[in-house]
């Protein structure tokens, strides 16, 4: 089965201008492990990339904020085959374990992974 990312939801409310203290240093983590497209980039007026896979779109900025107070909620279908994608493409922190947690009324098994620029994504399926 092929792990699919259905939806984005940025933990500071924007999932499109996250921070990113080197661009050309991240990059190469979303498109290589996490499976991402470039879809277009801007030098003006700051640093910046738009990034595709499946279902969502992130942005990453330059944009001086801490990327460690920021990252994005993904909903999934087919977690364990995205936990097993990530490691497979050699994601060198690999994902927490997954677990169950409890979103308003509905139960999501989930799992975490922090990225080397700081950014924190959850990724969970119903």
């Amino acid at each position: 089965m092929r792990a699919t990312l259905d939806n984005a939801f940025g933990y500071q409310k924007n999932h499109l201008d996250l921070p990113v203290p080197d661009l050309d240093a991240a990059l190469p983590f979303y498109e290589n492990v996490f499976g991402f497209r470039l879809v277009s980039r801007a030098e003006a007026p700051r640093r910046s990339a738009v990034l595709e896979r499946d279902h969502v779109t992130i942005g990453l900025a330059e944009n001086g904020r801490d990327p460690e107070q920021d990252g994005v909620a993904f909903h999934v279908t087919h977690l364990d085959a995205l936990a097993e994608e990530f490691t497979a493409k050699g994601l060198a922190k690999g994902p927490s374990d997954i677990k169950i947690e409890n979103r308003g009324s509905e139960k999501w098994r989930v799992f975490y992974v922090v990225a080397p620029d700081g950014l924190c994504f959850w990724f969970g399926e119903r």
